[in-house]
């Protein structure tokens, strides 16, 4: 992965146009917030620091902080003054973080849910597009990123964290795609990151929903660095005041002000040989007939914690989800980026099902927490409605444009 970092920053930077989907919002559009303090920036040095500063939504991400986000980026990356790359480069660093008790809950689901029950569909897939072009843009970024996970880090907000160079986990970091839980699938460039986990850690995330602190980040990759929250200050300051233009510096700064954790004994990464034995398989049934054998014959009780998670998912969901992860683990990230925005409109389209709309009704509005899925279990579940995830969509819809060649993505 570095050396194609490498190449990537021995190209030039070329300004681009990052293909935003060109759209007229109606003036109530929840996804849009025309507030200047979505995102605060500060400047130290050679770095600059991006705060969302949507503390009273978990920092859930609307189309107006990604926007914003996307600006700040571009012209931070195009700028010389400002630091350098991962790989060497002559420009900046950057760190995320957010305000509040989240980094980000991921994306504004609710906001969602009302324009979808409004028959706003083309501001969903506004949102999607903006959010998935964004992660790209982040993915393929030609200057050093370092994520301060401290808090809620679920959904969207791992999306735009987890593609970058360095990410920091903490005591309070709490990581999670919850998505079949309400009648959707881990989008936002999750099945890459998530394919690419230690054995099948990934289809065990996917498919449960389960969360991981931040030492378990830290055990299976998908945080570099840890350090506890009375130390963060410390670490900030010293980033803020590094002047170089060697990434390694960045690293080493991280690694001499962080700290050294283990996950305790309860946590599911010293579970990983079970997982790949009950998530290996090639089905979602396959999956949930192994965990029941572990359960009986170990009477294992987080066996069946597992088995209750599943199901509580939505079943359309688990067998997508699968399938994507699955997908993801031979595509690059541009792939599984195309793919999911392809995924998510025909999750929120109501073609397929409306299990979207009803998962988010029965968890987040209603919060009755009785969700009436549809297909109702696993063998109501037909084969062509899974394929209609994948297929391309229509002529009259277009596919996500990203900016493949001008901008290498990973393999």
């Amino acid at each position: 992965m570095r050396n194609a970092l490498l190449l990537r920053c021995c190209l030039s930077v070329k300004k681009l146009s990052y293909g935003y989907r060109e759209l007229t919002s109606i003036s109530g559009n929840p996804l849009i917030d025309h507030s200047d303090n979505l995102v605060i920036v500060e400047g130290k040095a050679r770095s600059r620091t991006a705060i969302l500063n949507r503390p009273s939504s978990l920092n859930a991400l609307n189309i107006s902080t990604v926007a914003r986000l996307q600006k700040l980026y571009k012209s931070w990356e195009e700028n010389p003054d400002i630091g350098f790359v991962v790989v060497k480069l002559k420009c900046g660093l950057k760190f995320l973080k957010g305000r509040g008790k989240a980094f980000s809950a991921g994306g504004d689901i609710v906001s969602l849910y009302n324009l979808i029950r409004q028959g706003n569909l083309e501001e969903c897939k506004q949102f999607f597009w903006t959010i998935y072009s964004f992660i790209y843009f982040l993915g393929t970024y030609l200057k050093p990123h370092v994520a301060l996970l401290n808090g809620i880090t679920m959904g969207g907000g791992a999306g735009v964290s987890i593609p970058g160079t360095f990410r920091v986990a903490t005591d309070k970091t709490i990581f999670a795609t919850p998505e079949t839980l309400i009648g959707f699938h881990p989008d936002a460039g999750a099945s890459f990151y998530l394919s690419h986990l230690p054995g099948y850690l990934g289809e065990y995330l996917a498919l449960t929903g389960d969360k991981l602190n931040g030492a378990e980040m830290l055990s299976c990759g998908l945080a570099t660095h840890y350090s506890h929250i009375p130390k963060l200050p410390l670490v900030e300051e010293q980033l803020g005041k590094l002047i170089t233009d060697d990434p390694s510096v960045i690293e080493t700064t991280l690694g001499d002000h962080g700290d050294i954790v283990h996950p305790d004994q309860t946590s599911l990464i010293h579970r990983i040989e079970t997982i790949d034995r009950c998530f290996r398989h090639d089905s979602v049934e396959e999956i949930i007939d192994s965990l029941e054998n572990e359960a009986a014959q170990k009477n294992d009780a987080w066996c069946l914690s597992a088995l209750k998670k599943l199901k509580e998912a939505a079943p359309l969901s688990l067998k997508v989800s699968l399938r994507s992860i699955r997908e993801g683990r031979f595509q690059t990230l541009d792939q599984c980026l195309s793919r999911e925005y392809r995924m998510s409109l025909q999750g929120i389209s109501g073609h397929i099902t409306k299990d979207f709309v009803e998962g988010v009704r029965a968890k987040l509005v209603d919060k009755d927490f009785k969700p009436k899925w549809d297909p109702p279990s696993l063998e109501h579940v037909a084969e062509d409605m899974v394929d209609q995830y994948f297929s391309p969509l229509s002529a009259f819809e277009p596919e996500l444009e990203l900016s493949t060649k001008q901008r290498e993505a990973f393999v």
